[in-house]
């Protein structure tokens, strides 16, 4: 399988779009990962001090099966409902993204206005193959995150976007 690069079509202005890329499906379990260990945070110490102190028991365990139930029913499907939502995409013009399923962000990033490209893996995504690919731009908003990539994809991306910017005539301020 070959990593998907800066496409070589001619792409038309400048629009907010759809972007074409899926993010990598290992996303789906690092995200679920992700969660269960914010889950995981108050629900161990809660459990715990449930079971060592008799007096507190209900006052204590009551919260902890409430957020294990919670935390375990997001940990099952949103990662799915985001997987289906965030997209990417980077063309000649411009680098795409969508993020979001209730509160959905859509961004454009015009080559000419990025200053900076970097990746970056925590040790989670690094246990999944992963990366983040940052696009830094002259913009107030702030940069462009796409995560879930895979990692040998972000790295590629982040030399092709570098080349192609260096290669923009505009400047990026």
């Amino acid at each position: 399988m070959t990593a998907p690069t800066i496409d070589e079509s001619p792409s038309p202005p400048l629009r907010l779009r759809p972007p074409r890329h899926a993010v990598d499906p290992r996303a789906v379990r690092w995200w679920s990962l992700q969660l269960w260990l914010l889950t995981a945070v108050p629900v161990v110490p809660l459990g715990v001090l449930g079971l060592l102190i008799a007096p507190a028991r209900l006052w204590l365990l009551g919260p902890a099966v409430v957020l294990a139930v919670v935390g375990a029913l997001a940990a099952l499907t949103l990662p799915r409902l985001w997987f289906r939502h965030h997209r990417w995409e980077v063309t000649d013009d411009a680098v795409y993204t969508r993020t979001g399923w209730f509160f959905q962000e859509w961004r454009v990033a015009p080559l000419s206005r990025i200053q900076t490209v970097d990746t970056g893996r925590g040790p989670l995504e690094q246990r999944f193959g992963l990366a983040t690919l940052t696009v830094t731009t002259a913009s107030a908003r702030g940069a462009v995150k796409v995560e879930g990539l895979d990692a040998e994809t972000a790295a590629a991306l982040a030399a092709d976007l570098t080349a192609a910017t260096q290669a923009t005539p505009e400047d990026a301020t």
